[in-house]
C-alpha cells in the first residue's frame, strides 16, 4: 500500500466551492449547503483506502460529536472509478449507510475538487472556521493500519474543540498520510 502524505494546502486558504452529487441523497450540494455555523471539516476519502477503512469508524463518531455544536462536515471521493470501481457512486452511497456517515458521501467525477483543494491522499482533512478560512489540514491522528497506536481523531478533535472555544490552533500540524488519490 502506497503511502502518501497531504500537500498541506497553505493556513488562511478560503474554502474552494464545489457543486457535486451527494451520493447518498442523489441530490447536488456546494460547500454553502453544507458549512457549519461554527466551522466546516471537508475529507478527501474513497471505499476502498485500507487507511480509510481504518478510520471510518472514527470519522463517523467524530461527525456526530461535532455537528450538534455546529460544525458541518462532507466526505468527498475523488477517485477514478474506471480504474476503481470499487469507489464508484453507488457503492459510495451503500458504503455511507454501513458506517453510518451523518453526512454527503460527495462524488467528484472531474477530480477539480480535489485540485482546488490540492488533495493527494485518502484520508486528507481540512477544517474551516465560520468565515471559510483554512485553520487546520493534516491528519486524524497517529494511528495507522497496523502501527498498533488506537484511532482516537485526537488531532482532528482538538482543532475543533480550539475552534469551538475560540483558542488558537497550533500552526505545527502533522500531514495525514494515506493511499494517493487515484487520478485519471
Amino acid at each position: 500500500m502506497a503511502r502518501t502524505e497531504s500537500n498541506m494546502l497553505p493556513l488562511g486558504t478560503a474554502a474552494p466551492d464545489f457543486n457535486l452529487l451527494d451520493t447518498v441523497s442523489d441530490k447536488n450540494i456546494q460547500f454553502q449547503d453544507i458549512k457549519g455555523e461554527k466551522g466546516t471539516v471537508i475529507m478527501f476519502i474513497c471505499n476502498h483506502c485500507p487507511f480509510v477503512i481504518h478510520v471510518n469508524q472514527e470519522i463517523s463518531r467524530l461527525a456526530k460529536d461535532y455537528q450538534s455544536q455546529g460544525i458541518g462536515f462532507a466526505a468527498i471521493s475523488s477517485n477514478d472509478v474506471v480504474n476503481y470501481p470499487q469507489d464508484a457512486p453507488h457503492l459510495m452511497k451503500e458504503n455511507a449507510r454501513e458506517q453510518g456517515f451523518s453526512f454527503p458521501y460527495l462524488y467528484d467525477e472531474s477530480q477539480e475538487v480535489a485540485r482546488s483543494y490540492d488533495a493527494a491522499c485518502t484520508p486528507d482533512f481540512y477544517i474551516f472556521d465560520r468565515e471559510s478560512t483554512l485553520v487546520y489540514r493534516g491528519q486524524l491522528d497517529d494511528s495507522r493500519p497496523g502501527n498498533g497506536i488506537p484511532v482516537t481523531g485526537k488531532d482532528m478533535r482538538g482543532a475543533l474543540n480550539a475552534l469551538l472555544n475560540d483558542q488558537a490552533i497550533a500552526e505545527n500540524q502533522k500531514p495525514s498520510i494515506g493511499c494517493n488519490i487515484k487520478w485519471k
